[in-house]
């Protein structure tokens, strides 16, 4: 296995099986299609395999009905391993902002007055969004999900509790980036674990969980984190974080388990082996040509897939605009209507409504919309996804265009933040719509990957865009800076609508050495 080259086709459709090398689980409407661990296939040669005797690496199920397969698992465990995942997922995310409302307390204390750092000190954790992602996918390709996610939240804990108790500035950045560069790895691996345990007919609800992580986390984080600060000190805010993960680590000692293909069937070879006394013939990947090759291929999917980079390059803007958004919320709030650093925590409210209004329309429209389409068009393909993201995306430049100007005109404090309730909308329906989208493309076996390179772009847009804020503020105002960047929404609008209507076309042209 350490020897073979992967070629990734971005091809869902099931009569375009044989240009596959990496099964794409979205290419199937049978519930099984999620266990698909279609490894180390020449393109040319690749089959249809049976979704309960799923090849991985020459290894095979036990038939459909394997118990070790986890798409066989329980109802209860299948749903645990993605319930407590989406909760590691919410606490990783609240942690990239929770701390905003006392940054003008790390200001005092550290001694620095730069508007810029300021803005650095929170954004520093999503920059470590964007490089862990390229350790922690690759691996767990290599070694499971299970050993990613101990190790890396071990990581996690540590830094954010190292966060707590740091003396100077530099120690207090470093420990934010160490910290989302560790945190980082649920993000790329939760489409994969996703893919493992959930048929593809259900996906879309269970996703909507993993989502209000990077969406609702940065939210609620600050009105959290605002009276935390305000009462007990900016450092109190780590240590309640570093609790609840610590919490959350306990958990998932008892409840997660190993559920990617590959890693299991090895596993179990080498058992059944030697419990008959053969020799070992399946050896595991080893650190060398195998982890390097690996560990680029983030790269290749975001540069050499034309999906992958749009989507991600969306994201970017989208996740950017976000944040940059709300570093204006504490100017704004405290500044011109004169709250408190703990009631300024409030004013994300808004926003937050329409990410969670969002979620649920989600939830519920988004499977059976899936549904829908396969009865009309006979079969299903990753872009039935997609119709969502394109009606909702106007939803962003609206919402940007109101909040600046009624912040400019000075209305009262409801207008600006019913003026966000339509960008927490359309930033919910690109978000869970584009991570099922990679999801149902590349399948279990790339998917972790996919998102790793969704989430590199992503996080670079969240950590430098925000750092444009007050210069941007400064120069054009609130009125005319927030309407540039509706201006930006705008010119993307079409990017769902050409993935909606010609992404199938684009991805039966695109074959990627892996």
């Amino acid at each position: 296995m350490a020897s073979e080259k992967k070629t990734v086709s971005e091809v869902p459709s099931d009569n375009d099986t044989a240009s596959m090398t990496v099964t794409n689980v979205g290419a199937h409407s049978d519930p099984q299609a999620g266990s698909s661990a279609n490894v180390g296939l020449d393109v040319e040669k690749a089959t249809t395999t049976s979704p309960g005797n799923t090849a991985a690496g020459g290894l095979q199920w036990d038939g459909p009905d394997d118990p070790d397969n986890p798409m066989n698992w329980s109802a209860a465990m299948r749903q645990g391993q993605v319930l407590l995942v989406a909760a590691l997922l919410l606490t990783v995310n609240l942690c990239a902002t929770m701390y905003a409302p006392g940054t003008s307390l790390v200001m005092k204390e550290f001694d620095f007055d730069s508007e810029v750092v300021a803005s650095l000190t929170v954004s520093v954790f999503v920059l470590g969004f964007a490089i862990g992602p390229l350790l922690w996918a690759p691996l767990s390709e290599l070694y499971g999900r299970l050993p990613i996610y101990a190790v890396s939240t071990a990581v996690f804990l540590a830094f954010i509790l190292g966060s707590a108790f740091a003396t100077n500035l530099g120690e207090f950045m470093a420990f934010r980036f160490i910290s989302g560069s560790a945190g980082a790895a649920g993000l790329a691996m939760s489409g994969g674990t996703l893919a493992d345990v959930i048929p593809i007919s259900q996906r879309g609800r269970w996703m909507a969980l993993f989502v209000l992580g990077p969406l609702i986390g940065p939210t609620i984080g600050p009105i959290m984190g605002g009276f935390i600060a305000q009462r007990a000190g900016w450092r109190w805010v780590f240590r309640v974080m570093s609790i609840a993960i610590g919490v959350l680590s306990a958990g998932g000692v008892f409840l997660l388990r190993e559920t990617y293909a590959p890693v299991i069937l090895r596993r179990r070879e080498a058992r059944r082996r030697k419990e008959r006394g053969e020799a070992k013939a399946v050896a595991a990947p080893t650190v060398g040509g195998e982890f390097r090759r690996c560990i680029v291929r983030p790269l290749k999917l975001l540069f050499l897939s034309p999906i992958v980079f749009a989507i991600s390059l969306y994201g970017a803007f989208c996740f950017g605009l976000l944040l940059l958004l709300f570093t204006t919320f504490s100017a704004v709030f405290m500044g011109q209507y004169a709250w408190s650093v703990e009631v300024s925590g409030l004013s994300y409210i808004g926003v937050g409504l329409g990410m969670i209004s969002g979620l649920a329309v989600q939830a519920v429209v988004g499977d059976r919309m899936m549904r829908w389409l396969e009865a009309r068009n006979g079969r299903t393909k990753p872009e039935d996804r997609l119709p969502l993201m394109a009606v909702t995306a106007p939803a962003i430049p609206i919402g940007m265009f109101w909040y600046g100007w009624s912040t400019y005109k000075q209305a009262h404090w409801i207008v600006p933040i019913i003026g966000t309730f339509p960008v927490g909308i359309g930033i919910t329906f690109f978000l869970t719509p584009s991570m099922l989208y990679l999801v149902d493309c590349f399948g279990a076996e790339a998917a972790a990957s996919a998102l790793a390179a969704n989430t590199l772009l992503r996080s670079i847009g969240g950590a430098f865009l925000p750092l444009a804020g007050p210069p941007l503020y400064r120069s054009l105002g609130l009125g005319w800076g927030n309407s540039l960047l509706g201006f930006l929404a705008v010119a993307m609008l079409p990017i769902p609508w050409v993935f909606f209507l010609y992404g199938e076309k684009i991805r039966l042209s695109r074959k990627i050495k892996l």
